[in-house]
């Protein structure tokens, strides 16, 4: 009988000397990079930096901008590259604050192109992948929340859960934007849909409904970003969706809050908070802030300022919902480091990190299935359970799935297939709903050869 290998018959209380943790955990304190040392910004006052107005009206929004900011720091190649993604291959138009441009790796061009931050705000034409671009099952609204509008801007995807796009602008412009669609200025590739009705119609029409619908509790109130609509518009909403009795769950989406945690800093904003916070708990709600970082980087003590403040006006927690992307965040130790900065540093929870979905012009993000799953199984353990981010795919008309609960998986073709539990609106008297098997795509790059070939063909690259 072979006795266990245990502390009392072996010495040992951890690992063996040589045997290195494949992660090591360290504090990492956050720093502010100086914005002075950028051409542009020279003689810019901490107050100007840490001011809200300031960093709006200086948001670099095309590359004429961004020479002015960068000056000589960047080559013309880099310049040329930017230019032509912006004239034939961004979804997004470019809006970066420059809270946000100020954390990118700026020493030289090469850093810059390699930067994490850089490689999803600032996308260039050499990025892009260039056989497949696009997937060729790739959609503008790829998860077809406007065909589930209940209202005007009100996706009822879930049985007890709805999502308020209340204005369809941000502060800033991810390039991997899953509401490409809707969100921002048009591009040359791409004419935005526009909401028809006037913004306080839709919110009145959004607020019937849901006092209509007695079976929906949480509501999260996103757009665009929440940052970006006036303060006293955005109060009233949430007050009077405090009035609601169903309603026990509201989530405010903000990715401000990294971007430009100055907004959340403001007087007006946190005396604010303080009252839906406190009319919230007097009906036994909960009021969340939900945000989106992706790389550890983009946590600066700005940020965690801000996140303290609004934690301190009583609102329930500070989530975090990122997006794996490729060459941003696609390794364990990226996705550590990202939720270690955010738990320990900026006391934001690790929540969410999502597949990118399958908007035009996202395959050089997007990773398969098969490499969401390494990841997720890297960084378990490392995090305490609450605090270790589910990876999950948000699966057109079946909504978010963690991704290991596949129904079935064809490597070869990049298909993998999934069911769901519920019905949306649009499956209300759709008898297969519960058994149908629907079906997300993975990267072409990521097939075998044998794959790669099918797609070839059997669909012309977008």
């Amino acid at each position: 009988m072979t006795t266990p290998m245990t502390t009392a018959t072996t010495g040992h209380t951890g690992p063996r000397p040589g045997s290195a943790q494949p992660y090591t955990y360290r504090r990492r304190p956050l720093t502010e990079p100086d914005w002075r040392r950028l051409p542009g910004w020279r003689d810019v006052t901490r107050a100007e930096w840490e001011s809200a107005q300031w960093q709006r009206a200086h948001c670099v929004k095309n590359v004429r901008g961004l020479h002015q900011v960068l000056g000589d720091l960047l080559d013309e190649r880099f310049y040329a590259d930017l230019r032509r993604d912006q004239d034939t291959r961004a979804t997004m138009s470019m809006l970066v604050t420059p809270q946000m441009l100020n954390t990118m790796d700026i020493r030289d061009t090469d850093a810059f192109y390699a930067d994490p931050v850089r490689r999803y705000m600032i996308p260039v034409f050499s990025d892009r992948d260039a056989d497949w671009p696009s997937h060729p099952r790739a959609a503008r609204d790829s998860l077809h929340e406007a065909e589930m509008w209940a209202v005007e801007g009100l996706t009822h995807r879930y049985p007890t859960k709805v999502l308020a796009e209340v204005l369809p602008t941000c502060p800033q412009y991810c390039g991997h934007c899953t509401r490409m669609d809707l969100v921002g200025t048009s591009t040359p590739a791409v004419t935005k849909h526009r909401f028809a009705l006037k913004p306080a119609d839709r919110h009145e029409a959004m607020l019937d409904y849901l006092r209509r619908t007695p079976g929906v509790r949480d509501v999260v109130v996103s757009g665009g970003d929440v940052a970006n609509l006036p303060w006293p518009r955005l109060e009233s909403f949430v007050d009077r969706l405090l009035d609601i009795g169903s309603v026990r769950d509201i989530r405010l989406a903000s990715k401000a809050l990294m971007g430009l945690p100055q907004h959340w800093l403001q007087d007006q904003v946190r005396a604010g908070m303080e009252r839906l916070a406190a009319k919230a708990r007097r009906r036994g709600v909960q009021i969340a802030i939900h945000t989106h970082v992706n790389a550890a980087r983009s946590v600066t003590p700005l940020v965690a300022r801000a996140t303290r403040a609004m934690l301190d006006t009583g609102v329930r927690d500070v989530r975090n919902q990122g997006v794996l992307l490729r060459g941003v965040n696609d390794s364990p130790h990226a996705l550590l480091d990202l939720s270690f900065a955010l738990l320990d540093e900026a006391q934001i929870m690790p929540y969410y990190l999502y597949l990118c979905d399958m908007i035009p012009g996202s395959e050089h993000w997007r990773l398969a299935v098969w490499q969401a799953q390494d990841l997720q199984h890297a960084i378990m353990g490392y995090l305490p359970g609450f605090a270790t981010p589910r990876i999950v795919c948000d699966v057109p008309y079946v909504g978010k799935r963690w991704v290991h609960q596949l129904a079935g998986y064809d490597r070869e073709h990049g298909i993998s297939y999934w069911t769901k539990n519920y019905r949306t609106a649009l499956e209300a008297t759709d008898p297969q709903a519960l058994t149908r098997r629907y079906e997300y795509y993975d990267p072409i790059h990521t097939l075998p050869p044998a794959g790669r070939d099918w797609w070839r063909r059997h669909a012309r690259p977008a």
